[in-house]
């Protein structure tokens, strides 16, 4: 299965935002240099998680990747894999006093353990809050990043750096299919919520999976459909960064997934697939299916964020791997690394503050995240990253 993802956006010309790094941040920035870092990745066994606990030992082989999980064989066997850093650690997600007990001695939670669609508590922020432990999540549900944002003032006074939605997409579409039985189950739930997006500073509901546009991703993924979604990268563009009008698109390829897509979307009840429990029995009779096909078509991911200045200015990034399942690994990595680093003050943050990230660590974290890309360009005109841009005349092109 090969994912695509648009965001689109029209703004005025962004003001510089600060780059303040409090005491706090400083002082986990020493406590971190004088030790070998502790990073638990919850939903450690999983697609995600797993993936992520890879990356860190790849990027960094000197911290020690704790492997959370249920399954205990499954665990200490991806485990002893990573390397003699590295160890198992059972926990349940849902079990808040297990998760204190999971939290102590270590510098940094990676939440993986999604689905984050219909999670009613924070548990996993709140253990860390509790705890004083820095976090991160990989969160892709709009409704769970703001609740998670709800406890900034925790985390702030607690001297907790916090960031919701540090994935992939959202996470690094933000700030510029191997897909698994959970990122699977997400797609389909979200076909279950209204699409919020922003016309001139107003707030609009569409369709889910509807208003289809045909997208050039560029080589190697050329031009694909997308459509309508739900993402979290929509609501923070246009709270946190000002951004007046904005939306977001997804797709698959084959075609067909598109058509499978759109077809749960417009014959299922709404009310199937606001249930989580029915969607992932869904998800299971035809996950193997999708991993047969993926086998053939592969798992490429490809972003593209499109900026139309106020001024008149342009601009597009994008971001193109050849295996989704090792990129969103990489990119949520690279977040951890950057909070382990101090570039995180104390708070909840989504990857677009400043606060979250520090303007000067932004470029060393695009380029953990951009690790085995075979397309990756930021700040460049659209035709010179199409596969069939549009000349208008004298060697022209838009």
């Amino acid at each position: 299965m090969v994912a695509m993802a648009m965001v689109r956006a029209c703004a005025p010309p962004a003001a510089a935002p600060s780059t303040r790094d409090d005491a706090a941040s400083q002082v986990k920035r020493s406590s971190y240099s004088s030790r070998t870092a502790r990073v638990l990745v919850l939903g450690g066994t999983g697609r995600v998680g797993g993936s992520t606990a890879t990356a860190l030992s790849k990027l960094r082989p000197d911290l020690s990747v704790l492997v959370g999980g249920r399954n205990r064989e499954k665990g200490e066997s991806f485990a002893s894999k990573l390397g003699e850093r590295s160890e198992f650690v059972q926990v349940d997600t849902r079990d808040a006093r297990m998760l204190e007990e999971a939290l102590q001695g270590v510098d940094l939670v990676v939440h993986t353990a999604g689905p984050f669609q219909r999670a009613e508590e924070c548990t996993v922020l709140q253990a860390a809050i509790s705890t004083k432990t820095a976090y991160i999540d990989v969160c892709d549900d709009t409704d769970y990043s703001w609740r998670a944002k709800g406890f900034h003032e925790q985390a702030k006074s607690a001297g907790v750096p916090a960031i919701t939605t540090a994935g992939i997409y959202p996470g690094v579409s933000n700030g510029s299919g191997g897909a698994g039985p959970t990122i699977l189950t997400t797609s389909f739930l979200l076909l279950g919520e209204d699409v919020i997006a922003y016309n001139k500073g107003k707030e609009i509901k569409l369709k889910p999976y509807s208003g289809a546009l045909n997208i050039d991703f560029g080589k190697g993924v050329r031009k694909k459909n997308v459509y309508l979604l739900n993402l979290p990268e929509v609501r923070s563009a246009f709270k946190i960064l000002g951004v007046p009008t904005v939306s977001a698109r997804f797709g698959t390829s084959p075609f067909f997934w598109n058509w499978g897509m759109q077809a749960f979307a417009n014959f299922l009840p709404v009310e199937f697939l606001r249930d989580k429990n029915k969607v992932q029995k869904l998800v299971m009779s035809v996950d193997p299916l999708v991993r047969a096909i993926d086998g053939i078509a592969g798992e490429r991911v490809s972003m593209r964020v499109d900026l139309d200045c106020s001024n008149g200015r342009n601009t597009i990034g994008l971001f193109t791997h050849k295996k989704l399942s090792v990129s969103v690994g990489f990119a949520t990595a690279a977040f951890a690394l950057a909070v382990l680093e101090g570039n995180t003050q104390p708070g909840v943050w989504f990857p677009e503050e400043p606060e979250g990230i520090t303007v000067e660590a932004r470029k060393l974290l695009l380029e953990r995240a951009s690790q085995g890309t075979s397309n990756f360009v930021m700040n460049k005109p659209s035709w010179m990253v199409e596969t069939d841009p549009k000349e208008v005349g004298l060697g022209i092109y838009v």
